[in-house]
Formats: structure tokens, sequence, C-alpha cells
């Protein structure tokens, strides 16, 4: 079973305030069994619309990726961190095997990305604004 991300582009306006997201997020994703590998962290923007903190969130599964973005707890932590915020979340399910050659980068250009057979693409307002078949 191909596992599932959140890769979310954040950018905070008011610290104090998201500190109680942040502080409170850890039982939620917890629950899920999800793993930060990425929580801010030094990066080199490269044609971003936004995203001055950077988080890669890895879950057991697709499924399990979606019920968490989805669950009461969650919706309460994004009311939470609405005020202070802004983000754009990718919620993605990895390849379960090589990708086709034709859909990875030019040797040499420096990006790197997970490609999946599946996407949600969620916005400030949690509304879908893009999926794939």
């Amino acid at each position: 079973m191909a596992k599932g991300y959140w890769i979310a582009r954040v950018d905070v306006h008011n610290m104090d305030g998201y500190k109680d997201y942040v502080a409170q997020n850890g039982a939620v994703f917890a629950k899920y069994g999800a793993k930060f590998l990425v929580r801010g962290g030094k990066h080199v923007p490269k044609k971003a619309r936004r995203g001055s903190r950077n988080v890669v969130l890895e879950f057991k599964d697709y499924e399990t990726a979606l019920a968490c973005y989805n669950s009461p707890e969650y919706v309460r932590l994004v009311a939470l961190r609405s005020p202070h915020a802004e983000s754009d979340l990718v919620i993605i399910e990895a390849t379960t095997g090589r990708s086709p050659n034709h859909l990875l980068p030019h040797p040499g250009s420096g990006v790197e990305f997970i490609i999946g057979p599946r996407f949600d693409l969620m916005v400030r307002d949690g509304a879908k604004r893009a999926s794939s078949p």
C-alpha cells in the first residue's frame, strides 16, 4: 500500500497565535500515525507562490492522510490556525513502484518531487481545488 503525504507551504503572519496550533497539532497527527519529514528548516524557493514555512507529513496510506485532514479534530485546528497563517496543502499518494522516465525531472535540473498516482489540492478554506482521477 502506497504512503500518503501532506505537503504544505505556510506563511505565518502572527507567530504568537500560530504557536497554539503547533502546540495542539501533535496529538491529532499522532492519532493518525503521521510522521514529520520536514517541519520548517532551510529552503530555497523556486517559483513559489507562498511558503516561508514548509511542512511534509507522511501517513501510512493516502486514505489515512485524507481522513486526518477531514477529521473533526483537524478541522478545529484549521479554524484555530486560520487567523494567524495562510497555507496551501497538497495531499498526495506516493508511487508504489518505479516512475516512468518521462515523468522524472531533467537530470541536473535540481528538481526533486514525489510522483503519485492520486492527489488532492486543498487550500486555505479547505475547499478541494483540484484532484487527479
